[in-house]
């Protein structure tokens, strides 16, 4: 589950061309996840590695993970009996 999350985050990334030439690549869902790269592929590469990370400190942190496609990593409250 937590591939596909990634592959669907990954598909919703917006990157932009700055003017030395080089990439910037965000996650708007996912405020914080942002890389740079010299080439487009390096920054999609970056972000990847900047999304695993962002997703591993929010779920350690118990932050809320925005739900993606469907897809909802937050840890559900145990049923209480």
């Amino acid at each position: 589950m937590l591939t596909i999350y990634i592959q669907k985050a990954m598909s919703k990334a917006v990157y932009e061309k700055l003017e030395d030439g080089t990439y910037c690549g965000e996650m708007p869902d996912c405020p914080g996840a942002i890389a740079f790269g010299s080439t487009l592929y390096e920054c999609q590469r970056e972000l990847r590695f900047a999304l695993e990370d962002w997703l591993i400190n929010g779920l350690r942190h118990g932050d809320e993970i925005p739900v993606i496609d469907g897809i909802d990593l937050n840890p559900k409250e145990a049923a209480v009996a």
